[in-house]
């Protein structure tokens, strides 16, 4: 048997239509990896691929590899949509566009 302390992590994934955290006790220096395949969560969101989707620990990402602490929650990403530069190009550039034909007055 392990005789390594236990230390309790929570490993999370979210869809817009469902979302879950499993709670798991794993043995001190396992890594994020050990700790995902542990909770189970990859059997109930079969979609997720490891070598894909990002990881991090309380929204910071890390590497699969990453040793987490007690009460660390593990958060399993999915892809982005859509592109935040782009999105973020895109309504500055709908606001520049709106500011343009705007107030025509002159004092």
């Amino acid at each position: 048997m392990d005789n390594r302390k236990l230390i309790t992590v929570e490993v999370a994934h979210a869809r817009p239509e469902r979302q879950l955290v499993i709670e798991e006790k794993v043995p001190e220096g396992a890594t994020v990896k050990e700790a995902i395949e542990q909770s189970g969560i990859l059997e109930k969101f079969p979609e997720l691929d490891l070598a894909v989707n990002k990881v991090g620990i309380y929204g910071k990402l890390v590497k699969l590899d990453s040793l987490p602490r007690d009460r660390d929650r593990i958060e399993i990403y999915r892809p982005l949509i859509a592109d935040p530069k782009a999105s973020r190009r895109k309504r500055a550039a709908k606001k520049e566009k709106r500011h343009a034909g705007g107030d025509t007055s002159t004092a």
